[in-house]
């Protein structure tokens, strides 16, 4: 790259045509501005022809002279970029889980309504590669299941994510005999989360792996389609349950006291969050995402389902 210095020098030169005004614009010698043509010489060759009382460009010099403006254009764009740290203009990046995502990005197109100048780029990712696209400044914001262990990173603690056993809305799922009949509903996560709190309602169970299998899908927005249909049951965090654009086909099932994975919020520690990142921050938070300590959604329980 270029010398900035040796560049102010040429273009003062090529705008004013003498060595000397350009010296006197810069506030430099004479000396300085011709050792810095030379040095620009010795790279790009002969720049500009000197005649008594003018000087002239050459082809070479009249390309760098473009460079030059091209140069101080850029220098104007990240300088406007970096003071226009605006809460309600530029883009907004977040990273997180996919459940999570389900129902983050309605809420942060609800901000966007509000405010056009946003632009909302999201992406559903496991954890490492949330970490990874933080790291490597792809995304400004990230949500992760896992506290990270990474001087880079500043986290703290944001969202709770109960994990949720959701049947078909008309089949009984109160017992072990109930859940075997019914079949399993697996995902990338399934197994790992149905474990976790199928341990809690039914203690001492065969286990998940013992029960049929009944289907599997990767994308989190349609787990719950064959769970709609009758297929069988699944277990998930809330935010996809409540993502489903059919919830009176499915149904929560009561497993006692929630079983809940805490969401990390993740950004580079190095340097502070834009405005418009505060902004998303306190716009999810102010949007009642956060589950109230101790409240369940309202699930169906034995003595409901025998009302229905």
């Amino acid at each position: 790259m270029l010398n900035r210095q040796w560049l102010r020098s040429f273009a003062a030169l090529a705008d004013t045509g003498s060595f000397t005004r350009a010296a006197e614009k810069l506030g430099l010698t004479q000396a300085a501005v011709s050792q810095h043509l030379g040095h620009l010489e010795d790279e790009l060759g002969p720049l500009l022809i000197r005649r008594p009382r003018q000087i002239e460009l050459t082809p070479a010099g009249r390309s760098l002279l473009d460079y030059c403006a091209e140069v101080a254009q850029a220098d104007r764009r990240l300088q406007a970029r970096l003071a226009d740290d605006q809460a309600d203009r530029g883009e907004v990046s977040l990273v997180t889980p996919g459940s999570t995502g389900l129902g983050l990005y309605p809420v942060l197109l609800d901000l966007q309504q509000r405010h056009p100048g946003l632009t909302v780029r999201c992406r559903f990712a496991p954890d490492a590669e949330a970490r990874d696209a933080v790291l490597q400044n792809d995304y400004e914001l990230g949500l992760v299941t896992l506290k990270p262990d990474d001087a880079r990173l500043a986290c703290q603690p944001f969202i709770e994510e109960p994990l949720e056993l959701v049947a078909p809305a008309h089949s009984p799922a109160h017992s072990w005999d109930d859940l075997a009949r019914l079949g399993f509903i697996d995902h990338p996560d399934g197994q790992a989360m149905a474990t976790r709190l199928l341990s809690r309602r039914y203690p001492g169970n065969p286990g998940v792996r013992s029960l049929p299998l009944r289907g599997f899908v990767n994308q989190i927005g349609l787990i719950l389609e064959p769970v709609a249909r009758g297929f069988g049951f699944t277990v998930l965090p809330r935010h996809a349950r409540l993502a489903f654009a059919r919830p009176d086909e499915v149904r929560v099932i009561d497993c006692g006291p929630p079983v809940v994975d805490q969401l990390w919020l993740i950004h580079r520690a190095e340097w502070p969050l834009s405005a418009r990142a505060r902004r998303v921050v306190e716009h999810i938070r102010a949007a009642c995402l956060l589950p109230v300590p101790g409240k369940r959604p309202a699930p169906v329980g034995p003595g409901q389902a025998a009302r229905r």
